[in-house]
């Protein structure tokens, strides 16, 4: 995985926790800290997006942050768990995997030969 893929991978994870942030919060720390989760989520999907096509950067960190949200609220919030929701995940997943499979990284140079 290179470093731009990475930076979209971390940016989910983030976008997991202010998402449960935004429903969970309850004291200003908690609050902070969904805020934080926001500009780091969104700075990093800001940086992988000037190498990586952004439609797929974007469908990959939303279903990394939805997949995550999802299995979050099962795990740790006690959302009742549902075979019907695990399998659409993984479907989602498999788009996801697809997506990255088919991207290429755009060089600087082939960039400025486009402008």
């Amino acid at each position: 995985m290179n470093r731009n893929w990475a930076y979209v991978l971390i940016a989910g994870l983030f976008e997991v926790g202010w998402v449960v942030g935004l429903k969970h919060a309850n004291t200003w720390l908690e609050w902070a800290g969904t805020a934080i989760a926001i500009i780091v989520s969104f700075g990093l999907l800001i940086l992988a997006s000037k190498r990586l096509p952004v439609g797929t950067v974007y469908a990959v960190f939303t279903g990394l942050g939805t997949s995550g949200t999802v299995l979050m609220e099962f795990l740790v919030f006690g959302e009742p768990f549902k075979w019907a929701k695990v399998l659409l995940i993984l479907l989602l997943l498999t788009g996801i995997i697809g997506l990255k499979l088919i991207t290429k990284e755009t060089d600087d140079a082939e960039e400025g030969a486009k402008v």
